[in-house]
């Protein structure tokens, strides 16, 4: 009987991280969506939801195996979701667009993968540090770079 409480706890644990995954996501994505950018809260909640699943599969799933590397899955998100981002760049007239978009979902993923693997406090603080970031140093903001352009005139 207590190896079934132990097996409820347990899943019921993985839940959580997969809800919370895709909370810090959705987060994200507001921030994004409210800037009308090309990935919006889905997609960043589901980025984030996948990669928290993978992250548990690679750390719970094999440990039926003997010698298993429990980072193997985890580290081909990081390639998967770079070929994803690749997708949300385009080049146009020597400008480039959805580059931000393209960073703010690999690091959605970096969340994902925090909160799979049970490190809630990183997750949560790099959540508010990647929304704050995206805040900030957004084009309209105070510290954009036409605010902060120095301009000098020499007279002679």
């Amino acid at each position: 009987m207590d190896i079934y409480m132990g097996m409820i706890f347990q899943n019921f644990e993985f839940l959580i991280k997969m809800v919370l995954a895709t909370v810090m996501g959705a987060i994200i994505g507001f921030e994004r969506k409210s800037r009308n950018k090309e990935a919006g809260i889905r997609t960043h909640a589901i980025v984030s939801l996948a990669s928290a699943l993978m992250m548990i599969v690679s750390k719970y799933g094999f440990f039926d195996i003997i010698e298993f590397d429990a980072a193997r899955v985890a580290a081909q998100v990081v390639s998967g979701i770079g070929f994803l981002g690749t997708g949300l760049i385009f080049v146009k007239n020597n400008a480039v667009n959805g580059l931000t978009t393209a960073a703010g979902i690999w690091a959605t993923a970096g969340i994902g993968l925090a909160m799979g693997a049970g490190l809630y406090a990183v997750a949560i603080f790099g959540t508010l540090l990647i929304v704050i970031v995206q805040i900030l140093m957004h084009k309209d903001t105070f510290l954009s770079k036409d605010h902060l352009t120095i301009t000098f005139e020499i007279s002679l």
